[in-house]
């Protein structure tokens, strides 16, 4: 049962820490690895054991104050900024109320089967696995801020030789295509519907940009050069002192950056990860191309198997590129597009207090596209549509090139 597998990976993910870790929360954009846990737990207990198990008794009235995030239907909260002040309940009583709501589940689903809570817990498993990968991030800049800079698992990815394979792209025709989650299998509301979309001639680098790329752009003065820069996002970079990707320190001529091994050197030949999506876009600019749209993004990927540097690989970190045609579409890192997050056409949110979970966004958001090596791979799909806003560092993004395909 993808229920069990999907709770039993969120315990593995926070083995690691202990109460003080699990505890403290970094930025308001961060939070505890102990609310993530709850408050997936939450998400069930308030959509689907409320609802249709009558007998069910809650582990601790209480809790839908602290864990509820942003469901106004569902009443008050804890405010998000202040996520960090829950010292109690301790990390033990929080695991204690997810095996109170696991066992639940199981009752309901053995004693009350139904097609629609079949679906409201795999939204719940796919809503956790959101939250196993914001676990990892939020652990990454906790951990950021920690002088001793301690490693959240102690094991060190390899480092290749340096060297990448020559940057190359795929084209691809122009044409109406489709994307968009059809009517079978699982997908969020934003997914849908599918529909038909237009494309010009284009072309998508086929791999993804890396750090000696980015060291390039460094070098040349890109976080210098206002005319590369939207507005809002020159104002960020000035107003915040970017230098480079977040968690990059030069020492010695050398960069390094953090990660969630520690402290490591930064690898020329992997992909440039932690940048914003001014970052990428002024990258882009940088090297006279474009970052795709989302369609452009979706149609390449349709033929693709669903497989790269994922969860599950372990790594936790972005790996290099192998060699030979269009590769790390899924995995390594979220790929920033220019598309901002708004509705597709036809586009209805879920009913009742589901629908309050991707509709409510869609205002002030960029799309990325494709997973990360934090994504559990049962999770991405070439559908998918993450998104944040255009300031966000702190999550494992980067860039893929694109640029129009004038000779067609």
């Amino acid at each position: 049962m993808k229920f069990h597998a999907v709770r039993a990976m969120s315990r593995r993910l926070a083995a690691p820490l202990s109460d003080a870790d699990a505890t403290v929360q970094s930025m308001p954009d961060a939070s505890p690895a102990k609310w993530h846990l709850a408050h997936t737990s939450w998400f069930f207990e308030a959509m689907v054991l409320e609802p249709f198990a009558p007998s069910y008794t809650p582990f601790d009235a209480g809790y839908a104050f602290l864990f509820n995030s942003y469901y106004e239907a569902l009443g008050a909260r804890h405010s998000r900024q202040r996520r960090g002040m829950i010292t109690r309940p301790a990390l033990e009583a929080i695991c204690d109320y997810r095996d109170h709501v696991d066992r639940a589940i199981d009752r309901l689903c053995r004693d009350e089967p139904s097609e629609r809570i079949d679906a409201l817990i795999e939204l719940g498993c796919h809503h956790e696995q959101q939250h196993q990968e914001l676990l990892l991030t939020d652990i990454l800049h906790l951990f950021a801020q920690n002088p001793l800079h301690p490693a959240y698992k102690d094991y060190a990815p390899d480092e290749g030789d340096g060297e990448s394979a020559p940057l190359g792209f795929v084209r691809f025709a122009a044409g109406i295509g489709e994307i968009g989650a059809g009517d079978e299998g699982f997908a969020f509301d934003c997914e849908r519907p599918r529909h038909r979309v237009i494309v010009s001639p284009y072309r998508l680098a086929d791999r993804l940009a890396t750090n000696a790329e980015w060291m390039e752009f460094i070098s040349d003065g890109g976080y210098l050069q206002p005319l590369l820069w939207m507005s809002e996002g020159w104002a960020k970079c000035c107003g915040e002192q970017w230098t480079g990707p977040l968690y990059w320190e030069e020492r010695d001529g050398e960069h390094w950056t953090m990660t969630l091994s520690g402290w490591r050197r930064v690898d020329p030949a992997a992909p440039v990860v932690h940048v914003s999506y001014f970052e990428a876009d002024a990258f882009a600019r940088w090297s006279r191309r474009r970052l795709p749209i989302e369609a452009e993004w979706e149609l390449a990927s349709q033929s693709r198997p669903v497989s790269g540097n994922l969860l599950e690989s372990g790594r936790l970190a972005p790996a290099p590129a192998g060699r030979g045609g269009l590769r790390q579409m899924f995995g390594d890192v979220w790929e920033w597009t220019s598309s901002a997050f708004s509705p597709y056409p036809r586009f209805r949110p879920a009913q009742g207090a589901a629908g309050e979970y991707n509709g409510k966004f869609m205002c002030g958001q960029f799309v990325l596209r494709g997973g990360s090596c934090a994504t559990p791979e049962s999770h991405i799909r070439s559908t998918y549509r993450n998104f944040f806003p255009p300031d966000a560092r702190w999550q494992f993004s980067g860039v893929r090139l694109a640029e129009d395909d004038d000779d067609a």
